[in-house]
């Protein structure tokens, strides 16, 4: 009997699993990176053990640190979580040789699984279907060229470890691969410290279909149901629901089937993730095999009414699997989205910063699974994700409408989030008719407004107004104030707008240029204020932190900068030409030389942060007239990294 788990993880997938390990008895035990020093996973767990500092490489990579943890706390089996050590097959067997018990397959299926050249063979000799491809062990730049001609593009480059997206690029053209080939490995570095490359034909508009299995000790094994993944971006999953509304009953067992064919052909035990491309004639091709739980795995709870974390635990503690296949059944829909600290408008930035308020969404059929609250810190050290959302629903259009409710009343303040951005997903048309594929944000939102700077309306000018004059008046409103007229500057992504508000009783009216706008103030208490526009009730949340404003209504938040008793300043908005960080990181690439002619959206510096590659682009045609970093300098957000000058000047 196991009885102190320790879990090698952070944020929401800990928080996840202490849950879980708690309902079953289990004494829990936390590990913590200096940063994460008040997570929410530390103040849950029963004991909790510093591992380094805020890098995960000295953090939570370091499998020394995280075993010297176990052994202090006489904790006897590890959960890795998703991402960090997950799948990484000498970490589950350093477990072994310490004693312990790994919360996860044997390291000899995550060693297989986890190369996707060794594992796309080893599915070949198992008979399961595969796409058809470049394996060449290490190979050299100068081979995959000449095996990409081969196989004609479209075609996908793919790193042989890791997954999540990274190191993959999509090539359209012969001239691209070089480049492609690069950038790829060197993202495949930084992300996995494995530059091996491989090569698929690309399969065009696909569904992305990934089988839910599990296998325990005793040969036994089956399949939850499928999830279908198609929506990304960037090769990396934004919305997630079970079932597909693509898959029929026969395909989802046709699938099945050869996913657990797949996990018995490995040796598997535990949770697994067999993942599948299917094309429009419901073809299915394997794509890889992810050995851990997936992030997506609440919505399969959700339709199987399983806890997914208890399954992992018994098969750990050597019990068998808890249902045959035929005891498994299908119960309603559920989607999930990943809440990012994320700025659609600037091609999806990570954001960082303090949470103000952070308050999730609550109702019928909603579950938030979650790893921060009021008062953290996003950091540029950890992945973005705030949390993930999650709605069930007896059919898929009632779970729609939870969540896009849910999206809407969730109350993120202090940093930009992807939020109206998936509530327009989950409503979009095509998304709505099941009709997704791995094209469809690429197709549908490519100029959608959502994925623009959001100009404020001359309503939404008016409520900013209203909830700062709020600020010095009494708690029942404006009922004893005289009518006033008084000049407002308000700063709104990255413009200064002047309006003139004027108070009568509970009234108030605003004036901007040639627009006008009437709103009547009904109550206000502890950052909710009740008003009423154009004869109809509305609630809007806010709160005030110095200068900055942050508001939630009309089913948009938004923020404002009050300008009005400060000092001009020469601050300078988009397409200035003063190119600055837009968060922390390493610059692994300076692209162009001062005195070089660049034009607007061009490429200019290849910053590194979160994990990620993000490419810092020009915005506006010009000159480079002052270059202020050079590779591998660590910047800070808002450093100015290039000036540019106009190209007459």
């Amino acid at each position: 009997m196991l009885k102190k788990l320790l879990i090698a993880n952070r944020g929401e997938i800990a928080c996840r699993v202490i849950q879980t390990a708690k309902a079953l008895g289990y004494r829990t035990v936390a590990v913590y990176s200096e940063a994460d020093a008040n997570a929410l996973h530390v103040e849950q767990a029963d004991e909790a053990v510093c591992i380094g500092p805020a890098q995960v490489s000295a953090s939570y990579l370091n499998a020394e640190a995280i075993l010297d943890a176990a052994k202090k706390t006489g904790a006897d089996c590890i959960h890795p979580g998703y991402g960090f050590l997950s799948e990484n097959a000498g970490f589950a067997k350093a477990i072994k040789q310490a004693g312990l018990t790994f919360v996860g397959p044997p390291e000899n299926a995550i060693e297989l699984m986890g190369s996707k050249r060794r594992s796309k063979i080893a599915m070949q000799e198992a008979g399961v279907p595969v796409v058809p491809g470049f394996e060449g062990n290490n190979a050299s730049d100068e081979e995959l060229i000449v095996a990409a001609k081969d196989i004609g593009v479209p075609l996908m480059l793919k790193a042989s470890a890791g997954g999540g997206g990274r190191g993959m690029r999509l090539i359209e053209d012969q001239n691209q691969l070089a480049d492609g080939i690069k950038r790829a490995r060197s993202e495949a570095k930084q992300a996995f410290g494995d530059d091996e490359m491989i090569i698929e034909k690309a399969v065009i508009e696909p569904r992305h279909v990934e089988i839910q299995v599990f296998a325990d000790r005793h040969g036994n094994a089956v399949y939850l149901g499928e999830r279908d993944c198609s929506v990304q971006r960037r090769h990396q999953k934004v919305v997630e629901e079970a079932p597909s509304p693509f898959v029929t009953p026969e395909l989802r067992q046709a699938m099945g089937e050869a996913a657990v064919k797949a996990a018995l052909a490995c040796g598997y035990e535990g949770a697994g993730t067999v993942e599948f491309l299917v094309d429009k004639d419901r073809n299915f091709y394997f794509l890889e095999m992810n050995t851990r739980l997936q992030v997506e795995h609440p919505v399969t709870e959700l339709i199987t009414g399983q806890d997914l974390v208890a399954w992992q635990l018994m098969v750990a503690e050597g019990q068998t699997l808890p249902l045959a296949q035929e005891d498994i059944q299908l119960n309603g829909h559920a989607i999930e989205v990943r809440l990012y600290a994320e700025d659609p408008a600037t091609d999806f930035t990570p954001q960082t910063g303090t949470l103000h308020e952070f308050t999730a969404a609550t109702g019928e059929g909603l579950r938030f699974d979650t790893g921060v609250r009021s008062g953290d810190v996003v950091s540029s050290h950890y992945d973005p994700m705030l949390a993930k959302v999650i709605a069930w629903g007896q059919n898929r259009d009632e779970a729609r409408r939870r969540l896009i409710r849910a999206l809407e009343d969730t109350t993120v303040f202090g940093v930009t989030t992807n939020r109206y951005f998936l509530s327009r997903i989950i409503a979009d048309e095509t998304f709505g008719a099941g009709e997704a594929t791995t094209a469809f944000l690429r197709q549908s939102f490519k100029d959608d407004p959502s994925l623009a700077p959001q100009a404020l309306s001359i309503r939404e000018l008016a409520l900013s107004a209203c909830a700062l004059s709020l600020g010095t008046s009494g708690e029942n409103g404006w009922s004893n104030a005289p009518a006033t007229v008084m000049p407002m500057s308000l700063e709104a992504q990255d413009e200064t707008v002047e309006l003139l508000v004027r108070r009568s009783g509970q009234k108030l009216f605003v004036s901007h240029e040639d627009a006008q706008y009437e709103l009547q103030l009904q109550s206000h208490q502890s950052g909710l204020l009740c008003i009423i526009d154009n004869g109809v009730r509305h609630r809007c949340q806010y709160q005030q932190n110095g200068d900055s404003l942050y508001l939630q209504a009309f089913g948009r938040s938004w923020s404002i900068i009050d300008r009005t008793h400060q000092p001009a300043t020469g601050a300078q908005g988009a397409g200035c030409g003063r190119i600055q960080a837009a968060m922390d990181g390493a610059i692994i690439d300076v692209l162009v030389a001062e005195g070089e002619t660049v034009t607007q959206g061009q490429t200019l510096i290849v910053l590194e942060a979160m994990k990620m590659e993000h490419p810092i682009k020009a915005d506006r045609d010009g000159v480079v007239s002052g270059l202020h970093t050079h590779t591998g300098d660590q910047v800070k957000r808002s450093q100015l990294l290039i000036e540019l000058a106009p190209e007459d000047a």
